[in-house]
Parts: structure tokens; C-alpha cells; sequence
């Protein structure tokens, strides 16, 4: 038996969609399981054992058609029991339909179902104490799985050569040991989905007052303007503590320093589903048009997450996701350290003191 799994975009969608090819490995152990993931994300992928072949949807396949018509065309060489399509996009559409694949599985869009055999309605309000993501993922496995009592969490696999370097490279750049070590993630991948700058030095402030900590910002190249902006907001002993020009020069050495860390605090998005598939305990803010439910499950108890909507929830109302989106700025400004300082600092207790 040969699977695909389809899961473009972000760093975050593709870890969670490693739970499908997990589930499928313990349903049938002696199957074969490919993956289509994006170039930029494959750091996340490498030593995974449940993916035996991952197919690379590289960046230029957007702009070149012929490159992306002899990508689809490629995979009619292999026959396929089932796709998964997890994006449900046009390109997986078609990646979809290029495939000689028995049966063809896929979130249900009324204009997109005919190129499946099987399509499912996602769930849009989190039923149990996992996050949506993967609820929703695991449920594209229905069609061929009677019954799904497993239930995998994203994970990251690291050799143990690059434990040992990330170990060694953290001991040299710390002077001062013994102290916790907690990545900041400092900034969101867009300005809505980033904690304003004066809020953020506030928490890093509490981080610090809390115990003696060490912390790492994890940034960009191209928004260390934005994360020396936030620095220069903190008290100078939390700026003190802050090893602002320490930074990984890979994704893959990226997740090896951040394997070293106690816990990671920040923005939610792709660092904090990093954190969480190496088992590193996080305490995550998320943006108010940001669905809690679709990342932030409750039966991973280390992980902590908190929303404007748990503190203030008449200021939602009926608001779409596009409205809350256009109305984020607004919102952050409501949405002040003070309303989590007591969770953020009972997490510290638990997880870095």
C-alpha cells in the first residue's frame, strides 16, 4: 500500500499534518507514505520516520507552469491506494488530480468535490480537548480507517550529532550559566498576528523579574528592526539578560537550539508548533482574529495558550474572521500584559523556575 499526503504552505500546517502520516503507519505498518510539502519547510520533516519520500513543491513552481505541469504529470508514475489532500487549495487540487490514485480524500468544497472520492466537512468548533488542527486532519483518514482511536501530536526529529552541536554552541554563547534558557517569540509573522511592542517588552520584563533567566529572540534577518525596537522598550536588566545578536543561520540549527531550551513564550504561529512537536513546554499569545480552538488543545497540559476573547469576549460579538482581522490593531490595544500576568507567571513556576 502507497499513500500520499498533500500539505503546502506553512511550517505549522506541515507539522500538523505529520499526524496523518503517523496515523497511517500505525493502521498499516508495512505501508509506504510520501509527502508533498514546500521547500521552505522540509527542516521540519528531515528524520521523520513515518514519511518515506517527500515529494519538494518548490517555490518556482508558481511562477513557471511547464515546471509545475511536468511536476503533476510526474506523479501518474505512481500508483496510489489513497491521497490526503490536508491543503485544499488549487495546486493540491490538481496535485490531486494528477494522481492515479483508488481513492482521493479532501476537505468538502461544493466546487472541489468532484475530484474526490471522498471529501469531508471539518469541524469548526473544537468538540474534545484537541486542537482543531488536528481533529480535522485525522479526520481525512475516516474514509479508509473504521475506527481512529490513535491519536498522534506533531513531532520534530533531531540526530543526536545535532543535539550535541546545539548543546555546544549554547555553552559558548552563555556566560552566565545555570540559568533557565527561554525563546522569545518576539514577533508574529505579519503585524497581525504580533503582540505590540510595548506589551511584549512588559512580558519580557515579567519573564525576567520572575528568575534568573537567559533569553533568545527568534526573529527574521529582515525584522531585526522591529525586534531591537522591543528590546530597547525593556528595563535595562531584562535587556541585560537578552542575547540579542544569537541567532541560528538554518532552520535545522534553529531547531536544534531551540531543543536546548526550558520553554518558549511569544507569538503564536510556526516557532511555537516547533516548540511544541520537540516537546518544549510554551506559553503562547495569540492574535485576536486567530481561532484558539484550531491550535491550542487542552490535553497537552504544558502548553499554555491566551486570547483576548478569554478576557473580553464582548468585544468579538458576532465579528467574521476578516473583520476581527482588519480590527487586530485596535484589539491588541485592549489586550494588555496585566490580563495574563498571573498565567504567565504560574506557567514560569511550573515549567522555568
Amino acid at each position: 500500500m502507497k499513500f500520499l499526503v498533500i500539505q503546502q504552505k506553512m511550517i505549522g500546517d506541515v507539522l500538523a499534518s505529520t499526524v496523518i502520516c503517523e496515523s497511517i503507519k500505525d493502521h498499516f505498518p508495512q505501508a509506504t507514505v510520501h509527502m508533498v510539502a514546500n521547500e521552505n519547510t522540509l527542516a521540519v520533516l528531515k528524520e521523520n520516520p513515518f514519511i518515506d519520500e517527500i515529494l519538494i513543491f518548490k517555490n518556482a513552481y508558481r511562477n513557471d507552469k511547464k515546471s509545475f505541469y511536468r511536476f503533476l504529470t510526474s506523479l501518474k508514475n505512481t500508483e496510489y491506494t489513497a491521497v490526503f489532500d490536508a491543503y485544499g487549495k488549487l495546486e493540491s487540487n490538481l496535485i490531486t488530480l494528477f494522481t492515479s490514485a483508488k481513492r482521493k480524500i479532501g476537505n468538502y468544497k461544493w466546487y472541489t468535490s468532484w475530484i474526490y472520492t471522498d471529501t469531508i466537512r471539518q469541524n469548526k468548533i473544537a468538540k474534545d480537548e484537541l486542537p482543531l488542527s488536528i481533529t480535522n486532519r485525522l479526520m481525512l483518514l475516516q474514509p479508509i480507517v473504521e475506527k481512529n482511536g490513535f491519536v498522534p501530536f506533531p513531532k520534530i526529529y533531531l540526530s543526536s550529532q545535532e543535539l550535541k552541536i546545539a548543546s555546544e554552541t549554547i555553552s559558548k554563547a552563555i556566560e552566565k550559566k545555570g540559568r533557565k534558557l527561554i525563546m522569545i517569540s518576539i514577533l508574529g509573522s505579519a503585524p497581525h498576528k504580533t503582540y505590540p511592542a510595548k506589551y511584549m517588552a512588559r512580558v519580557l520584563d515579567l519573564i525576567c523579574e520572575s528568575g534568573e533567566v537567559n533569553l533568545l529572540f527568534n526573529y527574521l534577518p529582515q525584522q531585526q528592526q522591529e525586534a531591537l525596537a522591543i528590546f530597547e522598550f525593556c528595563a535595562p536588566v531584562t535587556q541585560d539578560r537578552i542575547l540579542f545578536d544569537f541567532y541560528a543561520t538554518s532552520l535545522r540549527d534553529f531547531l536544534g537550539i531551540l531543543s536546548q531550551c526550558d520553554v518558549l513564550i511569544g507569538n503564536e504561529g510556526g516557532a511555537v508548533n516547533m516548540a511544541k512537536a520537540l516537546h518544549i513546554p510554551t506559553f503562547c499569545i495569540f492574535s485576536p482574529y486567530i481561532n484558539k480552538d484550531g491550535w491550542h488543545g487542552k490535553i497537552q497540559k504544558k502548553h499554555v495558550g491566551v486570547h483576548l476573547k478569554d478576557y473580553y469576549p464582548e468585544l468579538f460579538g458576532t465579528m467574521s474572521r476578516k473583520e476581527l482581522k482588519k480590527k487586530s490593531h485596535e484589539l491588541y490595544e485592549a489586550y494588555k500584559p496585566e490580563l495574563f500576568e498571573k498565567v504567565l507567571l504560574d506557567f514560569l513556576i511550573n515549567h522555568a523556575a
